[in-house]
């Protein structure tokens, strides 16, 4: 059967997560499968690099499927958006790639942005897209504790209860914080890279570091509460809205 790797972007706000839920809750994984049913009648299963959460967005998720015919990846991509609609995720582009692909197993990256504003007017044209606070942060102290993060750790104090990953040990190969203007206050950027993230990693390391930003925490606190391996060390975990999953790396880039 012919594969194909689909680049896809969402607005993951309508959305119980990408996995396919139980009988009435709609996913990005759910959608796009109705979407092939229409393209080639019968069931379909595909595979994702990231099992993103309700609410969590993605401008560069991979995931791939199996058809029976032989498509233009054209063809493809134009019949599954056009069965999207009216959902808010669209396919940007689509490859015919050899059946040893695997769009989660075969990847040795992922990336991720995470937006925080701050301003006291409520955001507008941003809401449910980004975490937005009031109060003033402090960009070189959560530089500063972002940077105890980085390389081989035990995450254990940074991932959710429920995580399934064999273990907590991961690669953080980088964190970087930017500061960039926005209308009214000031946007905050975070971009991480790694291999995989375990659950919720991503979310408790921005929460954290925002209280490094307002002077609750000081940016050793973050060394401290990742040598505990202590899920009660965490800070709070930041709500889904900002968090963006933006690229998926592959040995060879599919498209």
């Amino acid at each position: 059967m012919p594969r194909y790797a689909l680049k896809i972007e969402y607005d993951g706000g309508p959305f119980a997560g990408w996995q396919r839920q139980a009988q009435g809750q709609v996913s990005v994984q759910g959608v796009i499968e109705e979407a092939l049913a229409r393209l080639e009648p019968g069931a379909h299963t595909i595979a994702a690099a990231g099992r993103t959460d309700a609410g969590v967005h993605a401008t560069g998720q991979v995931a791939h499927c199996d058809l029976v015919r032989e498509w233009e990846p054209f063809r493809v991509g134009e019949a599954l958006n056009h069965h999207l609609r009216p959902h808010p995720v669209s396919v940007l582009a689509v490859a015919r790639v050899g059946d040893d692909f695997h769009a989660r197993f075969s990847a040795i990256e992922r990336r991720y942005l995470f937006r925080l504003v701050v301003r006291r007017a409520p955001a507008t044209h941003d809401r449910g897209h980004v975490w937005q606070v009031k109060n003033p942060l402090d960009l070189a102290a959560m530089r500063e504790g972002a940077a105890h993060l980085v390389g081989l750790h035990d995450f254990t104090t940074f991932r959710a209860s429920i995580c399934q990953a064999k273990s907590p040990v991961k690669t953080l190969d980088e964190i970087a914080v930017a500061e960039l203007p926005y209308p009214g206050g000031t946007e905050y950027r975070f971009t991480l890279r790694a291999r995989s993230f375990l659950h919720n990693q991503v979310r408790s390391i921005v929460g954290t570091l925002e209280r490094v930003g307002a002077g609750a925490w000081a940016p050793g606190d973050v060394k401290a509460a990742l040598e505990a391996r202590d899920r009660a060390a965490c800070g709070p975990v930041s709500p889904p809205d900002g968090l963006y999953l933006t690229g998926v790396g592959y040995p060879a880039d599919p498209f």
